[in-house]
């Protein structure tokens, strides 16, 4: 069941911001996500929080100033998914626009798993480095911190996850959700963790003279990197991070990118100078995703990091190939998770875990994604890892934080969970492939005691209702040039209409021609084969339709229901 609930719209803050100028439908959206002064519509670089604020960031510097000083040999030890490759991307650019001697690693994830382990140190050490930097990975790696240190190599943490009872002994840790960290951020994706860690390693080079004879390299220009990790990544816009995003959009839209970026926009058919953060969320971040889960990550790094417009296309076309793959992959775990639902149900249910023998490991997190979504309940797939233990990806719905529930797994179920990490709404783990009966009924016993009813109902949260006089071209583009997202979700509308015309589009997708007030609007509902009533409550977002050189507003229908 879905209920339909209207934001708290406080007539205070609407006032405030709006007597800066802010549009009154914007300062209306702002106002009810939390921004109630003036201060909180800056998204000028001045207004980012300064690196001297995040715990580990001056250190790193000086330790890496040093290493470039020296010559020494650094390698980047990499995530495979899009905010590692981005977080790899800014530090190799940086580094070596500073001089420094940089080499990186991006584990397979089929083969050695996540993260600075033991045996991805070995493999490291076959570059001889001197320093490990490890991006969006490392606050889990005591073992693998170890490891290099046995083996000489100093070692740089430069992570966002949720820290465990123990931390790595690195050098330095970076990472503004460890203990002692007073960072205002705590949502920083990796990328923006290692965005602070190359400010900070500038502004400790300048001090030390190092461009005193030349030019200063201009980390404004990494920006478009770091809007597409963060984005992609799913971490909370906090007001820094919308700063962070805000920023490499309008580099983005002005024509300023990395060629790997501009690839990527022109093979998933995007416009670049009106790009917007559902391009990155859902366009450019699925197809760098899709080399991690599929093959390598390192084809997504090498597109990042070229400078060669043409290999940035050939590298782009390749991510393009993975994505396309990707989807014929999930389409039909999809419909094996569909067939186990019919089956066993779900919506009874408050916790969901699923597991087929030939499913692919890399690609469980995205069918977790949407039965989460589907049945709004929090889900667990798995798939089989060559070593014959069970790799699972999960999400999580409000009101159950996952990687806290996997804790609690755990200490209840000993000796089932064999390793896990992640955050309240994504986590992975790994258990004994003997024993998920067990860690199935842990599992949904645990979401049993940590979930209420009324968290099992899916609440759909809207902005209100819209005039008809307001429904048009000018307010789609106005919502469509700004900073949505995690914790600052885009503006969805609910008002009545009438259903005048409609018609199902391949079997699948719901047209409809809708009426308000006298005025008619398109209408689309996508994956929706069901027939809407004749008078309707509506939830929609505002969007632009594209067609034979003609442009219309189009509502794009999230869910409906009967009057």
């Amino acid at each position: 069941m879905s209920i339909i609930c209207r934001r708290d719209i406080p007539a205070r803050a609407v006032a405030a911001l709006a007597a800066t100028g802010l549009h009154p439908l914007l300062a209306r959206l702002y106002a009810a996500r939390g921004v109630h002064e003036p201060a909180g519509l800056d998204l000028s670089l001045k207004a980012l929080l300064p690196p001297t604020a995040l715990t580990g960031a001056r250190e790193a510097a000086r330790l890496l100033a040093d290493a470039i000083a020296a010559g020494a040999r650094m390698v980047i030890v990499a995530d495979y998914d899009c905010d590692g490759a981005t977080a790899c991307a800014v530090g190799l650019r940086a580094l070596r626009a500073f001089g420094a001697d940089v080499h990186y690693l991006v584990p397979d994830r089929l083969v050695l798993g996540y993260g600075l382990t033991p045996p991805m140190v070995e493999i490291a050490a076959r570059l001889a480095p001197d320093v490990l930097i490890t991006v969006d990975n490392g606050i889990a790696s005591v073992e693998g911190v170890a490891a290099a240190r046995a083996r000489g190599m100093r070692t740089v943490v430069t992570d966002h996850h949720l820290p465990g009872a123990t931390l790595p002994e690195a050098d330095v840790i970076v990472n503004p959700n460890q203990p002692g960290c007073d960072f205002p951020s705590k949502a920083l994706a990796g990328v923006g963790v290692m965005f602070y860690v190359m400010l900070a390693l500038r502004a400790e080079l300048r001090g030390r003279g190092a461009f005193a004879g030349g030019r200063e390299p201009n980390l404004a220009g990494l920006l478009d990197l770091v809007a597409l990790g963060t984005v992609a990544d799913v971490v909370k816009l906090d007001h820094n991070n919308r700063i962070l995003v805000a920023q490499g959009l309008q580099r983005i839209r002005s024509g300023h990118m990395q060629p790997g970026i501009r690839a990527l926009f022109a093979l998933s058919r995007r416009e670049a100078a009106r790009a917007n953060t559902f391009d990155l969320g859902f366009a450019l971040g699925p197809r760098l995703n899709a080399a991690g889960r599929l093959a390598d990550m390192r084809v997504g790094i090498e597109c990042l990091v070229t400078d060669d417009e043409s290999r940035a296309l050939e590298l782009a076309r390749e991510l393009d190939r993975l994505n396309d793959e990707r989807r014929e992959i999930e389409s039909g775990m999809q419909e094996a998770a569909q067939r186990y639902l019919e089956n066993f149900g779900g919506d009874d249910r408050p916790g969901l875990t699923l597991f087929e023998p030939d499913w692919h490991p890399g690609v469980v997190g995205l069918v977790a994604g949407r039965l989460r979504e589907k049945l709004h309940r929090p889900t667990i797939a798995f798939a089989r890892s060559q070593d014959g233990e069970l790799k699972g990806s999960g999400r999580s719905i409000p009101g159950l934080h996952l990687k806290d529930a996997l804790e609690l797994v755990a200490c209840r179920v000993p000796g089932v969970v064999l390793r896990f990490g992640g955050h309240a709404m994504a986590a992975g783990l790994t258990i004994r492939a003997e024993r998920l009966a067990d860690f199935r009924a842990a599992f949904e016993d645990v979401a049993a005691s940590l979930l209420s009813p009324a968290d099992l109902e899916r609440r759909i949260d809207t902005d209100g209702a819209l005039e008809a006089a307001d429904i048009g071209l000018e307010a789609a583009r106005l919502l469509g040039r700004e900073v949505w997202g995690q914790g600052f979700p885009a503006p969805v509308f609910d008002n009545v209409f009438r259903a005048e015309h409609q018609r199902i589009l391949k079997d699948r997708h719901l047209k409809l021609e809708l009426s308000l007030a006298g005025t008619r609007f398109s209408a689309i509902r996508f994956n929706c084969a069901e027939r809407a009533p004749d008078a309707l409550r509506a939830v929609y977002r505002l969007d632009v339709n594209e067609y034979k050189g003609l442009s219309n507003v189009q509502l794009m229908l999230e869910y409906f229901e009967a009057l």
